[in-house]
């Protein structure tokens, strides 16, 4: 009876598994097997290579990795999330989050619901909303600071797409340290102040050590999300003359504007390669911070 009980038992986990299991290989194992099948071959939109592909190794690897479009458009795509999800991201959600953590009212509410409205809206009708306030003829923030004919997106593309993510993407970091910042015992703080600690001093010794785990998992998140950010193309479709074109908009013009999906593919495998490393950076991190933890504490105990 028991062994009865327990192959019935396992045989209802696996059909609740099975279908999750499905849905996970058909939209995530399949589809990545598939591009990495592509990336070894010269597959194309049109032509012969489109209807007999032939397999080529190795060398669309080779090609991207001394294309210099595509070294600048790596390097492009370092500036963008170091400025738009480490700096401005980050930096501006928690300084949101220590301001917004003792006030309360309409203020508040007012804040809060401003930052989160342009996080929900839908990336496609931020980007258009965007693209109305900077455009170089009939756009807002021309109107307002008179300066008629002043095209933002051509004189200062990157720059551009930088302040609408750090504006799109600030509420995660802001939320996340938010409630981060309610593990901060308010008793430590004040001790602090009474020491004479400035406000800096504070963060350093009190706020940053007991938060350090949230500004990690905020950092990797949303470092890979601006990192595949498709996005600023609805801005500026990756020019003017490549300027502002990122990895993702580089692999849609080579692979669906130029046709070389084998080529794409193998360029959108060495982007996954860029995020594995950021999490495993990420999770080596998080790994020496649990181990230090109990070594700081032992002495004390």
């Amino acid at each position: 009876m028991n062994t009865d009980a327990a192959g019935l038992g396992k045989s209802r986990a696996v059909a609740f598994v099975l279908p999750a299991l499905v849905l996970i290989a058909v939209f995530l194992i399949f589809p990545a097997l598939w591009t990495v099948y592509l990336g070894l071959t010269d597959y194309r939109l049109t032509g012969l290579a489109a209807a007999e592909p032939r397999v080529v190794g190795l060398g669309n690897y080779a090609a991207a990795l001394s294309d210099p479009r595509f070294l600048t458009s790596l390097w492009l795509t370092v500036l963008y999330v170091g400025g738009s999800a480490i700096i401005g991201q980050a930096g501006l959600g928690f300084a949101l989050a220590w301001i917004l953590r003792t006030r309360g009212g309409p203020l508040r509410r007012a804040v809060e619901g401003v930052v989160l409205l342009s996080w929900i809206l839908p990336s496609a009708v931020v980007g258009f909303l965007w693209f109305a306030l900077l455009d170089r003829d009939d756009g807002t923030l021309n109107a307002l600071l008179h300066t008629p004919g002043f095209a933002w997106l051509l004189d200062y593309p990157l720059l551009s797409i930088i302040v609408f993510n750090v504006w799109r993407g600030t509420a995660f970091s802001m939320m996340l340290y938010a409630a981060a910042l309610e593990n901060v015992p308010p008793s430590h703080l004040e001790t602090a102040r009474l020491a004479g600690a400035s406000v800096p001093q504070q963060l350093r010794d009190v706020v940053l050590p007991r938060i350090r785990r949230h500004i990690l998992t905020n950092l990797l998140l949303i470092s890979l999300w601006t990192f595949n950010d498709f996005t600023p193309f609805v801005l500026t479709g990756g020019g003017p003359e490549g300027r502002s074109e990122i990895l993702p908009l580089y692999v849609y013009r080579v692979a669906l504007r130029d046709g070389q999906l084998g080529a794409g593919a193998a360029i959108s495998f060495l982007i996954l390669l860029v995020n594995l490393v950021f999490a495993l950076a990420y999770l080596r991190l998080l790994r020496g911070r649990r181990r230090e933890a109990p070594a700081a504490g032992g002495p004390h105990a």
